[in-house]
């Protein structure tokens, strides 16, 4: 039996310039097909005839949807759903950029707040202590309750669980209907419904003591200390003289926070607060289950959007780099704005690696005026991959080839980088590896391979794969100058694949021929 951790599958498909270009001759294939069947997108896409089967279901469910009769409602409703649903995003993201102020702490020991869960709605507590857990701020909080325990409040209805977005409406404090009792709960950011500008002086370390206290089974009749009672007291007191709610803390002016984006927000969440008890649906006494309809029309509508999307082309992960590659080839002229193939694309679909620039030094006349010797030296840059080598010693004909192929590798990775491809164009220029251009160029001229061995470091055995390469990218470019008709460039590649094939480069392996 085989145990252990297994290794970690990860796809190795990724978009090219040829396979892009090869494909567009197809009418049969596209490319978002072959994405599509690509094992980058196998953990997206293998859930796809259960996804088809509930959107179907989803569809049928949203066909059925009944609009909702009230002629209060039907006005406004739905512009007060997004009033709401903005004003809920732009307070929880306020409310967590003011937590994490780094020059104040808005949270600290005292602090008043106005929590809304599940269990509390509306509900005033201070906060006793915080830290922080898994990277999220947690904090203990003394909220008030009824004496009973189990509270939960008349708002918490089977509607307001299962509502996605929060209704606002203008709702009083919660004021304990008995004896007023107390919890200490854990709450996180977004569990508060508003930061109050008020704090209390509070022996935090005692209180929680004398709550950890109450907790052990035997002590659990034990009364709360005073110094509990009189923090209770203070916050019943908070209620009863401010019942529509405490003035909410003003991050902009209290804790200078002059952050552009931030500052922004917070004008446009003021502003939604000034109008969103203005709606006309407020005014109907059914509006808690009219919107907690509508709020599940839109949460359907949403399954079924986001259903259609996975299932559809937009999803796929490499779709954006797709569309930048399309705009690179566009602009270089291998493709139309119909997705049709021009002379420059035709030439690229006969070359397999670093097409573009091969196929840009042909149409720039860059290697037509060389000799063989010197054209085929240039073009191991393609294939040679060693990052560290000996520095060559070229002739001033190849030290000008190979500026011009820099200068060509430049422009063409500075209009990808323009096109949205993450690229460094410098980066880019030096994956061209000149290392073996003279070794190559004196091979070509007939040097024989002891010679050529001690002009570089690099092993024999590269300087024999890399030699064996180059024969294949001749081949290659002899390919395309026949596509655009260069008879001229066509008989020096052939010339060139005669000049280095031979000796022991080209030798019968002993282990592949019999």
């Amino acid at each position: 039996m085989m145990l252990g951790k297994p290794t970690h599958l990860e796809s190795r498909f990724r978009l090219t310039y040829t396979m892009i270009l090869n494909l567009l001759t197809v009418a049969v294939i596209r490319v978002q097909d072959v994405m599509k069947r690509s094992f980058a997108e196998f953990h997206t896409r293998k859930d796809s005839h259960q996804q088809e089967v509930e959107l179907k279901v989803l569809t049928k469910q949203l066909e059925s949807i009944k609009p909702v009769y009230c002629y209060l409602c039907q006005e406004d409703l739905e512009k007060y759903y997004d009033t709401c649903t903005a004003l809920n995003k732009l307070r929880q993201e306020t409310q967590l950029a003011s937590i994490k102020h780094s020059k104040v702490k808005v949270l600290s020991i005292g602090r008043v707040v106005v929590v809304n869960t599940d269990k509390y709605k509306h509900t005033l507590g201070v906060i006793l202590s915080l830290y922080t857990a898994s990277r999220h701020s947690k904090f203990k909080t003394l909220v008030i309750c009824d004496q009973s325990s189990g509270y939960e409040s008349k708002l918490s209805t089977a509607f307001s669980k299962k509502l996605r977005v929060q209704m606002i409406k203008k709702t009083n404090l919660y004021q304990p209907e008995g004896v007023c009792g107390h919890e200490v709960v854990e709450l996180v950011a977004c569990d508060l419904y508003e930061i109050t500008s008020n704090t209390l002086d509070v022996s935090a370390d005692k209180i929680l003591s004398d709550w950890n206290t109450r907790q052990i089974p035997r002590f659990r009749d034990k009364p709360p200390s005073q110094l509990t009672s009189v923090v209770v007291q203070e916050l019943l007191r908070l209620i009863e003289d401010n019942p529509d709610g405490l003035p909410a803390l003003n991050p902009v002016k209290e804790l200078k926070i002059q952050d552009m984006e931030f500052v922004e927000k917070y004008m446009k969440m003021q502003s939604l607060q000034e109008v969103v008890f203005d709606y006309k649906c407020l005014m109907c006494q059914a509006v808690d289950e009219h919107f907690a309809e509508h709020d599940h029309n839109m949460e359907l509508r949403d399954k079924v959007k986001e259903l259609g999307y996975q299932l559809s082309e937009d999803s796929l992960l490499l779709l954006p780099e797709y569309h930048q590659r399309i705009k690179v080839l566009q602009k270089l002229h291998f493709i139309d704005q119909n997705m049709s193939l021009l002379l420059k694309g035709r030439v690229g679909c006969e070359i397999s690696h670093h097409e573009l620039i091969l196929t840009q030094l042909i149409f720039e006349n860059v290697l037509t005026e060389l000799p063989a010797e010197e054209i085929v030296a240039l073009l191991s840059c393609m294939v040679f991959q060693q990052k560290n080598c000996s520095s060559p010693t070229l002739t001033d004909s190849l030290e000008k080839g190979m500026e011009m192929i820099k200068s060509v590798a430049r422009n063409v990775a500075a209009l990808q980088q323009e096109c949205g491809l993450n690229i460094d164009v410098e980066e880019f220029v030096r994956t061209f590896k000149f290392g073996l251009t003279e070794v190559v160029y004196e091979w070509a001229k007939g040097t024989p391979f002891a010679d050529i061995t001690a002009l570089t470091d690099v092993s024999e055995g590269i300087i024999v794969r890399t030699i064996q390469r180059l024969d294949e990218t001749c081949r290659e470019v002899g390919n395309a100058s026949r596509k655009i008709g260069s008879s001229t460039l066509l008989a020096k590649m052939r010339q060139a694949s005669e000049l280095i094939k031979r000796d022991i480069v080209f030798a019968a392996s002993l282990y592949t021929h019999s």
